[in-house]
C-alpha cells in the first residue's frame, strides 16, 4: 500500500459539489443576453475546462457568436457574487482533509476555476485543511489543466516533490493533468463524471467514499 504523503484535488466535483451554483450562473448570462438556458446536466457535461472553455459550449456558436464576450463578463461577474448561494462540500470531505492534515499529510488544490474564485472558495470551506489553492492563473505563465503547470506550482508552494504525491479528482481533465504531472491519480464517483466514461478515459483507481481516500 502506497503511503502518500501529498495530496493534491481537484476542486468543483471532487472537493465542492458547485454545479447548481455553476448551473445559475450560466443560465443568467444567457437569460441576460437573449439566448436559451441549458439544463443542470447540460452544465454538469460543460464544465472542467475552465470558465472559458464552459462558456464557449453554452452560448450558441461559442466565441463566434458576437455577444460571447458579453455573456462571459456576466458569467464571470454573476459567479464572483453568487459562488456560495448552493456550493457545500461533498458528505466526507470535511472530515478526510482533516484526518489527513492531522497525520501530517500535506494538501493542495488545483483548479481551472478562475483563481480569485478558488482561493474564495477554499478560504471560506477549508481554511485550516487546504494549505495551497491554485486556480486558472495563465496570465501569469501558468498555464490552466491539463497543462502541469497548476501542480508543479502546488508542489513547489508547499515545498515537496512530486516523489509521495498522489492527484485525486473527478474527470478526464483530471486524469490527463495527473498524467502529464507525472502522479498516480484517484478518480472520485461522487463528480461529475461517472465510472464507465472514467474508465473510457483511463481510469484504474476509483473511490465511491471520501474515507477510502485514506484507504
Amino acid at each position: 500500500m502506497t503511503d502518500y504523503q501529498t495530496y493534491i484535488f481537484d476542486l468543483d466535483g471532487t472537493l465542492l459539489n458547485t454545479l447548481d451554483d455553476l448551473a445559475c450562473a450560466v443560465n443568467y448570462a444567457l437569460s441576460q443576453h437573449g439566448m436559451n438556458q441549458h439544463s443542470v446536466d447540460d452544465v454538469r457535461r460543460f464544465v472542467g475546462n475552465g470558465v472559458r472553455k464552459l462558456m464557449q459550449r453554452a452560448v450558441p456558436d461559442g466565441e463566434a457568436n458576437p455577444l460571447f464576450e458579453p455573456a462571459l463578463a456576466t458569467f464571470r461577474q454573476y459567479y464572483s457574487a453568487h459562488s456560495l448561494d448552493n456550493t457545500r462540500p461533498y458528505d466526507g470531505i470535511p472530515g478526510l482533509l482533516t484526518e489527513l492534515r492531522r497525520r501530517g499529510k500535506r494538501t493542495a488544490v488545483v483548479s481551472n476555476k478562475f483563481f480569485n474564485a478558488t482561493q474564495n472558495l477554499c478560504r471560506h470551506f477549508f481554511p485550516d485543511t487546504i494549505e495551497v489553492a491554485i486556480g486558472e492563473h495563465e496570465a501569469e505563465g501558468i498555464k490552466r489543466k491539463p497543462a502541469p503547470d497548476t501542480v508543479i506550482e502546488a508542489l513547489r508552494q508547499l515545498g515537496v516533490s512530486a516523489q509521495g504525491a498522489v492527484y485525486i479528482g473527478d474527470s478526464d481533465v483530471d486524469l490527463l493533468t495527473a498524467r502529464n504531472a507525472g502522479l498516480p491519480c484517484i478518480s472520485v464517483l461522487w463528480g461529475f463524471r461517472d465510472r464507465q466514461f472514467l474508465q473510457s478515459h483511463g481510469a484504474t483507481t476509483f473511490v465511491t467514499t471520501p474515507a477510502e481516500i485514506m484507504e
